[in-house]
């Protein structure tokens, strides 16, 4: 999904690029013909391209990234002691204190008890709460199963 979206924002630099010399060229057109209701038209098109290539950019790259960073941040603020949870540089850790003053997190890993306090930006998981989506979530599809198993037939 990157490596498309990395093409595809070159695509949309390279049709910025091209659309803005045809503009110039446009304009000069208008300037040598008097500026005839077509040299409009064409402008109005050459504008219409990039604000429906920047809408199509916004809905497919900034808006999902900006709901997923959302996400992020609610997480990283209700961390509570006792959640498991990952940070950036991939150390897995027990949350013993959140300090929502310096914004830090407490936690301890391994067997040997060795205790870093992180910042909460560096946690990019919280595997307690996902576990406990998931444990939920399962349960409801169990819950639909065991509904939709047990009614009776009409006969």
């Amino acid at each position: 999904m990157k490596k498309f979206l990395q093409k595809l924002s070159a695509l949309t630099g390279a049709l910025l690029i091209i659309s803005s010399g045809s503009l110039t060229a446009f304009a000069a057109d208008a300037s040598a013909s008097g500026g005839t209701p077509n040299t409009w038209g064409a402008i109005l098109s050459t504008f219409l391209l990039p604000m429906v290539v920047l809408i199509f950019l916004y809905l497919l790259m900034i808006r999902p990234q900006q709901k997923q960073e959302k996400e992020t941040r609610q997480m990283q603020e209700n961390l509570q002691p006792g959640d498991e949870i990952i940070t950036r540089g991939g150390i897995v850790g027990l949350v013993l204190r959140v300090d929502s003053n310096t914004q830090t997190v407490l936690i301890e890993t391994g067997s040997n008890h060795v205790r870093l306090r992180i910042t909460q930006d560096a946690v990019i998981k919280n595997m307690t709460a996902e576990e406990a989506a998931a444990a939920e979530k399962a349960k409801e599809q169990k819950n639909k199963q065991g509904i939709s198993l047990s009614k009776p037939k009409d006969e």
